[in-house]
């Protein structure tokens, strides 16, 4: 996988002060227009991915994000459509967020699953270790 254009880092909170929250809607806009590379269909809204991980924090379902991302507006609108119609973070639950989901694949359920997913994608000597490292590896951000 390369970098893809109108696709942004999972470290990138200007979304919501959320990591992969702008990158989630980055992927819905992508799909839509027929733009987001297969590569990336296998995750798409996969309710055991980052993607439906961070629908359960938000309480909002990945189909009504994408719903919602299908009427337009910008990052700000849908965010804010999440926050009222879901959970709204405060500081310290958005720092959980945050914490948790930089470290997602690290000593956790998915780690034989990242190791699996590292090795494959030829990054075996890397010392990459969780699902955000190896996205950026592979979209050509990752030392």
């Amino acid at each position: 996988m390369s970098q893809v254009e109108g696709f942004r880092s999972p470290y990138d909170k200007k979304a919501g002060g959320l990591h992969h929250l702008g990158r989630m809607i980055d992927k819905i806009r992508l799909m839509q227009a027929g733009r987001l590379p297969s590569d990336y269909h296998a995750n798409y809204g996969l309710s055991v991915g980052l993607d439906g991980h961070l629908c359960g924090f938000l309480n909002v379902t990945f189909k009504e994000i994408e719903t919602r991302v299908a009427d337009g507006g910008t990052d700000d609108e849908i965010v804010e459509w999440i926050f009222l119609r879901g959970l709204r973070p405060n500081k310290m639950q958005a720092r959980v967020w945050n914490e948790c989901s930089r470290k997602f694949g690290w000593n956790d359920a998915i780690s034989k699953y990242v190791q699996k997913w590292k090795i494959e994608e030829g990054f075996g000597d890397s010392p990459a270790c969780t699902s955000f490292d190896l996205i950026e590896l592979q979209e050509g951000r990752g030392a």
